[in-house]
C-alpha cells in the first residue's frame, strides 16, 4: 500500500494527556482531579458507553483514600518519573510533533492561587525541552478532561464565569514561560464531549437541577469566552503561535436514504459537532442553537463585549479526533446500540467493530476531513485516531499487533486521500503511541500504543516500555512521509 500525498513538512507524531499518563497524583502539590476520583470498573460493559456519573459522594469518599488500584488514573503509567526515556522513544519512531497536556490542578493546586507552583512548572520546563532537544515540536493542551476538584468545591465549575479568569490567567503563565518555545496550542480537549460527560469537562455535576441542561450550555458559554481571550493572548504575546480548536468528531451518515433520517443525520450533526466548531471558528452563534435554546428553553447569561470577543478571536486551526462514526434515523426503534467514544451509538451494518464495539471507519475519515474543511476553509489538525486492542507481551518481549497495523495503515491512507482531494491537513498525532490508562473505562489492557507498558489493570508490572510490532511500521511510515503503509 502505497501513498505519496503528504506534504514534506507534514506533522506525524503522537498524543498523550496528563491525567491518563502523568501519575504522581499527589507530588509536588498536584491537587485532585476528576479523573483521579473515577474508580476502575471491572465489569465494563463493551456493547454499550455508559458514562459514570461523578458526585460529591463519590469525590468525599476518594478525597484522603491513597489507592491507586481502585483509582488507576492516580498512577498512569509513570509518565512523571519516566518522561525523558518515552519521549526518546518517540523521537526514535521519528515524531515530528508530541502532544502532551498540562495539567491545572499542578500549576494551580489552589484553584486560585496568587503565584503558579514552581516546582510544576519546573517539570514541564523539562517535557519541553526534552521535546525540541529531540527536534519534535510540543503541541500543548491547555485543558484535557482534568478538571481540578478544587475549581468545583470553590466555585462550582464553569457555570461560574470567574473561571474564565482564572483560565486566562493560567494560559497567561504558560503563554509567557514557553513563549518561542511551543508554538501549537490547544485550548479545550473535545469541548463538544461537555453534554456527555460534563463533569470533567465543565465541572459540572447538577444532573437533578431543573436547569441542567441550560447549565452546561452556560458553562461552555463561559468556555467559548475563555478560549476568545486565551487566543487574543497568544497571539499578543506571540504571534507566531498557532491556537485550535478541537472536537470529537461524531461522523454520522442517513441509515436509509429516507427525507426523515437524512434530516435528522443533520440535526444530530448540527449540535453534536458543528455548534462548537461554528462558534470557535466562524466567531458565532449558528442560528440552529438559538433556535435548540429557544425550543428547550435555555436562556443564556451573554455580557456585554462576550459576542465581540468571540468574533474576533477565532482558533488559527480546526483540531479533531475521529474514532468511530455513527448513523442517524427518525425512527431508532430497529435500531441496535453498540459503544462508541464517550457515548454508545447505532450501529452501522455496514461496518466492523473493535473488541469495545467502536465501530471501525476509515472512508469516514476522508468524508469528515473533507466537510470540516469545506465548513471552516482553516487547516484541520487530526489530535487523536486510533482504536484500542488487546496485546499480548510475548516470552522474548515481542509484541505482535497487526491488527493495530491494519487499523492504522487504511486510516493514515484515507488521510492522504482527503489530502489529494485539496484538505490542509497540518499534521496527524494519533492517539496513545504509549499505551496509558483509558479514559473511559480507566483499563490498562485497552490498549493503543506503539510501545507495550507492563502493567495490569490492578496496576501490577515492571512498567518497563517495550516496542512492538507497529513502532516500527510507523517509524517507517514516517521516515516515508507516509509513502509506505
Amino acid at each position: 500500500m502505497t501513498n505519496s500525498n503528504f506534504p514534506k513538512d507534514f506533522l506525524w507524531g503522537g498524543a498523550l494527556s496528563a491525567c491518563q499518563a502523568e501519575g504522581a497524583y499527589n507530588v509536588d502539590g498536584k491537587s485532585l482531579t476528576i479523573p483521579e476520583v473515577m474508580k476502575f470498573n471491572e465489569k465494563n460493559d463493551r456493547k454499550v458507553t455508559k458514562q459514570i456519573r461523578v458526585n460529591w459522594e463519590m469525590i468525599e469518599e476518594a478525597r484522603n483514600d491513597p489507592d491507586t488500584v481502585k483509582y488507576p488514573k492516580r498512577r498512569g503509567i509513570d509518565f512523571y518519573h519516566n518522561f525523558r526515556e518515552d519521549i526518546a522513544l518517540f523521537a526514535e519512531m521519528g515524531f515530528k510533533v508530541f502532544r502532551y497536556s498540562i495539567s491545572w490542578a499542578r500549576v494551580f493546586p489552589g484553584g486560585d492561587d496568587a503565584t503558579p507552583n514552581e516546582k510544576a512548572l519546573e517539570f514541564y520546563d523539562q517535557v519541553i525541552d526534552e521535546c525540541l532537544k529531540h527536534g519534535m515540536e510540543p503541541l500543548i493542551t491547555i485543558s484535557h478532561f482534568d478538571t481540578p476538584i478544587v475549581l468545583m468545591d470553590k466555585f462550582g465549575g464553569w457555570y461560574n464565569r470567574k473561571l474564565i479568569d482564572l483560565y486566562v490567567n493560567y494560559c497567561d503563565v504558560l503563554f509567557n514561560r514557553y513563549k518561542g518555545k511551543v508554538k501549537y496550542w490547544v485550548t479545550f480537549n473535545e469541548i463538544n464531549m461537555s453534554v456527555k460527560a460534563s463533569a470533567k469537562t465543565l465541572g459540572i455535576i447538577d444532573y437533578d437541577a431543573p436547569n441542567y441542561e441550560e447549565m452546561l450550555f452556560q458553562g461552555l458559554h463561559h468556555q467559548f469566552v475563555a478560549a476568545s481571550r486565551a487566543t487574543k493572548m497568544a497571539h499578543e504575546i506571540d504571534p507566531n503561535n498557532q491556537i485550535g480548536s478541537m472536537v470529537a468528531y461524531f461522523t454520522t451518515y442517513p441509515y436509509t436514504c429516507k427525507p426523515e433520517d437524512a434530516l435528522q443525520m443533520q440535526q444530530d450533526d448540527q449540535m453534536k459537532n458543528q455548534f462548537y466548531l461554528d462558534v470557535l471558528n466562524k466567531g458565532e452563534y449558528p442560528y440552529y442553537s438559538k433556535t435548540y435554546f429557544k425550543n428547550k428553553e435555555i436562556q443564556l447569561n451573554i455580557e456585554d463585549g462576550d459576542l465581540d470577543s468571540i468574533s474576533a478571536h477565532t482558533a488559527d486551526f480546526v483540531g479533531m479526533s475521529y474514532y468511530n462514526s455513527m448513523i442517524s434515523s427518525s425512527d431508532t426503534e430497529q435500531l441496535e446500540l453498540t459503544a462508541g467514544n464517550v457515548h454508545s451509538v447505532y450501529k452501522n451494518p455496514h461496518l466492523p467493530a473493535n473488541e469495545w464495539g467502536w465501530q471501525i471507519d476509515p472512508i469516514g475519515l476522508r468524508y469528515t476531513l473533507n466537510l470540516v474543511y469545506d465548513r471552516y476553509q482553516k487547516p484541520v489538525f487530526i489530535l487523536e485516531n486510533s482504536s484500542g486492542f488487546y496485546d499480548k507481551l510475548n516470552e522474548d518481549g515481542t509484541i505482535n499487533d497487526p491488527y493495530r497495523i491494519d487499523f492504522l495503515s487504511k486510516h493514515i491512507e484515507q488521510m492522504g486521500l482527503a489530502i489529494a482531494d485539496g484538505v490542509e491537513v497540518l499534521g496527524y498525532t494519533m492517539w496513545g503511541p504509549i499505551d496509558m490508562i483509558s479514559s473511559g473505562t480507566s483499563e490498562m489492557s485497552k490498549r493503543y500504543g506503539f510501545i507495550y507498558v507492563d502493567q495490569d489493570d490492578y496496576g501490577n508490572g515492571t512498567l518497563k516500555r517495550y516496542r512492538k510490532d507497529s513502532f516500527f511500521w510507523y517509524q517507517n511510515v514516517i521516515r516515508t512521509n507516509g509513502a509506505e503503509l
